[in-house]
């Protein structure tokens, strides 16, 4: 037993001298956002579309690179953000709350800046057709949705310096969306150059975000090949890699409410981190102190004994991987204390069993 209990504290010490803890916000600094999910035309938000969300979140914050977020959903609807280390919350704000419904459509017309649209009929205007401004403001008739972002394999952001063309993101397909894409520039290319049915439009969040025409080498049906093309749109190259990150990522399947957010700096962290600390080092050594000069030999093994058991103790919290937090830690503090008073009681019983013995008769 003694070489057994020497090894589990042998172990424990070389893990709290190797190992960091994994802190919370409140000691490390960092973001916290709670979002809202929220109900769109055609999906409601409930348990499972919020579920559906939050790996779709995770998989945007994990392309972000920030090191160890935790996501947890909170109720049905509601889900916790908390991003350790990040102190400008607008990148991730940002990134975070879009959507990020991507789709590709066919121009069926345009009407030039400043003249009212015709109006539609609708059979047109209720069959998936959009009328949305390009980036000069032309207004584009576009035809219901042709491909989606779901049939986006890869996006990267890259910078065109050969093409004067700046940062544009790159997109790879996969199989069966090459092949409606081949399609939908086979239909286009079919318009003379310079007509507005040659052109697709990209869109993101009913934003028309780049709607270049087809070129004029590409023959009708024929179409661009299927592997993948490039968004263009003199983006920065912020813009280029948070789009990229956005369609690679994926859309949400309902649409979020930032509710709550708050930043945490790393001075509160560090102070927060030194007053437990000492605090802790105070408490236990006048713990050990009083223990010892009431209890004397017993009181020094209880000391020890204090002492083997919160390394052991915080040995386990951090080899396990565990968010230490300032509750947290009040609870780990506690923890100790009631070891302690396990042991005064101890103590106590046993100085009562002493005193009455003299008294006892020996029959």
């Amino acid at each position: 037993r003694a070489v057994l209990a020497a090894a589990v504290l042998l172990v424990s010490v070389f893990i709290t001298l190797t190992m960091s803890p994994r802190l919370g916000l409140d000691l490390q600094g960092g973001t916290r956002m709670v979002l809202q999910a929220e109900d769109s035309a055609t999906v409601e938000a409930n348990r499972e579309t919020t579920d559906r969300t939050l790996e779709v979140l995770r998989q945007r914050i994990d392309s972000l690179g920030v090191a160890e977020p935790v996501l947890t959903r909170s109720g049905e609807d509601r889900i916790i953000v908390e991003l350790p280390d990040v102190q400008d919350p607008r990148q991730a704000a940002a990134v975070i709350g879009r959507t990020a419904q991507l789709s590709f459509h066919a121009v069926q017309g345009a009407t030039p800046p400043g003249t009212e649209p015709e109006s539609k009929p609708e059979s047109e205007t209720g069959s998936g057709r959009l009328t949305l401004p390009d980036e000069q403001g032309t207004q584009l008739d576009l035809g219901p949705a042709r491909l989606s972002g779901a049939g986006v394999k890869d996006a990267t952001a890259s910078f065109e310096a050969q093409q004067a063309a700046g940062w544009t993101v790159k997109l790879d397909f996969h199989k069966d969306a090459g092949k409606d894409w081949t399609r939908l520039t086979g239909e286009a290319a079919c318009h003379p150059a310079g007509d507005e049915r040659r052109r697709v439009a990209i869109v993101l969040d009913e934003k028309v975000i780049s709607s270049p025409q087809v070129d004029p080498s590409v023959g009708c049906q024929a179409g661009l090949p299927s592997g993948g093309t490039q968004i263009t749109g003199s983006f920065t190259a912020k813009e280029a890699r948070d789009l990229a990150l956005l369609i690679k990522g994926g859309a949400l399947p309902v649409p979020v409410e930032i509710v709550e957010q708050r930043t945490v700096g790393p001075t509160l962290g560090a102070a927060a981190i030194d007053a437990s600390a000492q605090a802790a080092l105070i408490g236990a050594a006048a713990t050990a102190l009083f223990i010892t000069f009431v209890y004397r030999l017993f009181g020094a093994l209880a000391a020890v004994a204090l002492a083997a058991y919160g390394v052991i103790s915080y040995a386990a919290l951090v080899g396990l991987g565990v968010t230490l937090t300032l509750p947290g830690l009040a609870g780990f503090v506690l923890a100790i204390g009631m070891a302690v008073d396990a042991n005064v009681l101890v103590f106590e019983r046993a100085r009562e069993e002493c005193q009455d013995r003299p008294t006892r008769s020996l029959r």
